[in-house]
């Protein structure tokens, strides 16, 4: 009975897994199929014959949105990393007054419309002169994962023993590099869980993108696919090719820092 029943889960779990990654496959189908077979009714389930052409009009057309958002997802990791390791820091082993409240207001942060703070940004870089620049762009993905961030870090060097900062404090190290030496070596798997989500964040926005910089001369991804789509409704293949190559370098990271996300993540939640 008890395998059977085990059996049952499994049959379950794969069949939801297949539905879930359905999207996925039909994606990667309809960017292989030539245009000739788009219409084609019924479809193919397979792309065979497979073409190209798709592919080859992702790299012609596409290739500087991609390289726009590679720079503002690694510029909004480093901005990130460097204000909320820091704060989290202080949050977690230096006590500030009002680290409570500051807390809590972290929360209440993370809860408020992307398009409320989109437009808030809208007019105060309309004022600054920013609008529709790069610099602007990772300034307002940051602000969706600088809140995370300083959360993420706060719990995990709340796990830190008090006493290698006793230590350090012992041999003369000052707070700053205490901090530096000590807190962030440890501090690893933390570092690569926020840096991956802000990366994620920043890579896949669409509506910071399409508020602070819907008319700049340097756009990311998520606008590339959505202006073309408006342009070329027919050219379905290399649509769905734009959509697989911008998902290769998020679905790569993934994979290569799964171990760390689950470390950096659940860090902090079990207490001695």
């Amino acid at each position: 009975m008890r395998a059977r029943r085990g059996r049952t889960k499994t049959v379950i779990g794969v069949v939801l897994i297949a539905l879930m990654l359905f999207p996925l496959y039909w994606m990667i189908n309809v960017s292989l199929t030539p245009t000739a077979d788009m219409r084609k009714n019924p479809p193919n389930l397979f792309p065979v014959p497979a073409s190209f052409e798709g592919y080859v009009t992702v790299l012609h057309n596409q290739l500087p949105y991609l390289g726009t958002s590679i720079g503002v997802a690694v510029a909004t990791v480093i901005l990130t990393v460097l204000i909320s390791a820091p704060a989290g820091y202080s949050l977690a082993k230096l006590q500030p007054r009002g680290g409570s409240v500051l807390t809590f207001l972290l929360l209440v942060a993370q809860m408020v419309p992307a398009i409320i703070i989109a437009m808030g940004f809208y007019a105060i870089f309309l004022n600054l002169g920013v609008l529709n620049t790069v610099p602007g762009l990772v300034v307002a993905d940051s602000t969706i994962s600088v809140p995370f961030g300083v959360l993420i870090f706060a719990a995990f060097m709340s796990g830190i023993p008090n006493e290698l900062m006793q230590a350090a404090k012992i041999d003369g190290a000052g707070t700053f590099r205490t901090f530096r030496s000590i807190v962030l070596p440890i501090s690893r798997n933390a570092i690569v869980t926020v840096s991956l989500f802000a990366f994620l964040w920043s890579w896949s926005d669409f509506v910071f993108a399409s508020t602070v910089d819907g008319s700049g001369n340097s756009q990311p991804i998520t606008l590339g696919i959505y202006q073309y789509i408006g342009s070329n409704l027919q050219d379905w293949n290399a649509i769905m090719a734009t959509a697989v190559v911008a998902s290769i370098p998020a679905a790569a990271l993934l994979v290569v820092a799964q171990r760390y996300v689950a470390a950096g993540v659940t860090s902090g939640a079990i207490k001695d």
